[in-house]
């Protein structure tokens, strides 16, 4: 993900709050492209007339800056080295900066926003997520009323300081904890969900801020990594999966991590080729994190007779955690030093609030 070298002032403001819009593309800022069909197809459009397309930034209480990609994505070509981009972009302006948005692609937020959460340590600045399920210019749109709230909340500083210092996902006047939440709709402007952990605030006629569910700034100096570990695969179990299509998803030789999306409460099949198949892969050194296909609650490894012999193999419970967080985390804790030297251990502690500890 490569940025434009000079960003622009899109409103100055007497108060001195400074906030970094980031655009990396997805529907917020695409329009109609060219076809031959009569069916409309969407394609990033340059962002650069941003207070034209939405003059009221103009009246807002902070100095907004915009930084774009050279080429906007759609979120769908987004990968694991440009949420790498983006942290470093953040990191590295933090002197600068009292918040940032990050306008991007809603079908992999969730999955982006929980690598943020992980990249970023000692985060004591709002990083707030958020996108349209309709363009800027779609005359009914929620891209506008999305844009500005997250810009407010960005800006959002009382007795000096943020009111919502982690990162997050803003979308329908929800503030979700961002690796917490996830995409559950496509068509609706509600497409945000967090089944497990409650919203860090709601936005209605003014911005309530649930301050009780909100990550305070611990002492942790602040530092941003620049590795993650992208050698991880997911298997997701249904029923009747066969032996050669789970060898088939694991056989990579450089596969150092796998999850798998289990039933329930963490349960699988009780195949008896199943087990010593994960004993193979835990002795040759991968890591495996089980998590639930359900949207919400907990996996419990033992709690069923379905799931003992995942225990017993090795496999590493993931409690609560969605499926993007689990991935983002396997990725960063195996990148990166002191996690990698004990997986097991920082998989199953909560890092950045994306895991209730005591749920496992």
């Amino acid at each position: 993900m490569r940025f434009k070298k000079d960003p622009f002032l899109v409103n100055r403001s007497p108060f001195g709050i400074e906030v970094l819009v980031i655009y990396t593309g997805g529907t917020m800022g695409m329009g109609i492209g060219s076809t031959t069909s009569k069916d409309e197809v969407l394609v990033p459009r340059d962002f650069s007339r941003l207070s034209e397309a939405v003059p009221e930034l103009l009246r807002l209480s902070a100095n907004i800056t915009l930084i774009a990609t050279d080429t906007p994505l759609d979120s769908s070509n987004v990968k694991p080295s440009d949420w790498i981009d983006l942290a470093k972009l953040i990191g590295e302006s933090t002197d600068r900066y009292d918040g940032y948005v990050v306008l991007h692609g809603t079908d992999t937020t969730a999955y982006t926003a929980s690598g943020l959460s992980f990249l970023l340590e000692g985060l004591d600045k709002p990083v707030v997520f958020t996108g349209a399920q309709l363009p800027l210019e779609s005359v009914r749109t929620d891209a506008r009323e999305n844009l500005i709230t997250a810009i407010m909340i960005a800006a959002d500083i009382h007795n000096s300081e943020a009111c919502a210092p982690e990162v997050s996902i803003y979308f329908d006047g929800h503030l979700y904890r961002a690796n917490r939440a996830r995409k559950t709709h496509s068509a609706y402007f509600d497409a945000f969900v967090s089944y497990n952990y409650p919203l860090l605030a709601e936005a209605g006629i003014r911005i309530d801020y649930h301050h009780a569910n909100i990550r305070k700034p611990g002492k942790t100096k602040f530092k941003f990594y620049d590795k993650l570990e992208e050698n991880i695969s997911i298997v997701r179990f249904y029923p009747g999966i066969k032996e050669s299509v789970f060898e088939a998803l694991t056989s990579d030789p450089d596969m150092k991590g796998l999850i798998l999306e289990t039933f329930g409460m963490g349960n699988a099949p009780t195949d008896p080729w199943l087990e010593p198949a994960l004993r193979q892969l835990v002795a040759r050194g991968v890591v495996v994190l089980n998590v639930s296909q359900c949207p919400g609650g907990t996996v419990v490894q033992g709690r069923y007779q379905t799931s003992k012999h995942l225990k017993s193999s090795g496999v590493i419970g993931g409690g609560d955690m969605t499926t993007e967080a689990a991935l983002a985390k396997m990725m960063f804790v195996l990148g990166n030093d002191p996690f990698k030297s004990d997986p097991a251990k920082y998989l199953q502690m909560d890092l950045r609030g994306e895991l209730t500890e005591e749920e496992r």
